[in-house]
């Protein structure tokens, strides 16, 4: 996964809102449990994955990544965990990130700032979420393989 697209990508988006912002990986967020003073938001893309074990690569419309945000002292902070999936063929391998173009960043990115005008700025908004681009995925959801159901998030869990 490339960060420093998604770092620019997010500042681009952030520039107009009234405090800077910045974006950080973190694979240690818990998805239902943000620290104190935190605010989540769970966003769903398609990404690809590729088992590094066996080898498949196979595409989901599930890949999930989770954002936790807060604004302090003036200082905006984003948070991103992209959720894994592992091979429906392979129980030794592992779990692995997703793959996501830059067309689908840019949509999590700017329904993320939209999350962060409402939560973080009580803004409203008035706009519908703007949606992926989905893939025309062979094969149906795994619950067992995907991290999103395993943390009860998913919506397809």
């Amino acid at each position: 996964m490339n960060h420093s697209e998604w770092t620019r990508i997010f500042g681009n988006k952030t520039k107009s809102l009234r405090d800077p912002w910045r974006l950080e990986f973190d694979g240690n967020l818990v998805a239902k449990y943000p620290n104190k003073g935190w605010k989540m938001s769970v966003r769903s893309t398609c990404g690809r994955f590729k088992c590094s074990h066996c080898g498949r690569v196979w595409a989901s419309n599930k890949a999930m990544v989770v954002f936790h945000m807060r604004l302090s002292y003036g200082q905006g902070v984003a948070k991103a965990k992209p959720l894994h999936q592992k091979s429906k063929t392979c129980d030794d391998g592992p779990m692995e990130e997703p793959s996501i173009n830059s067309g689908n960043i840019n949509v999590l990115l700017e329904n993320l700032v939209e999350q962060i005008r409402k939560k973080c700025y009580n803004e409203d908004v008035g706009k519908p979420t703007r949606r992926f681009r989905s893939f025309d995925a062979q094969s149906p959801h795994e619950p067992a393989h995907c991290e999103g159901c395993i943390q009860g998030i998913c919506p397809r869990s």
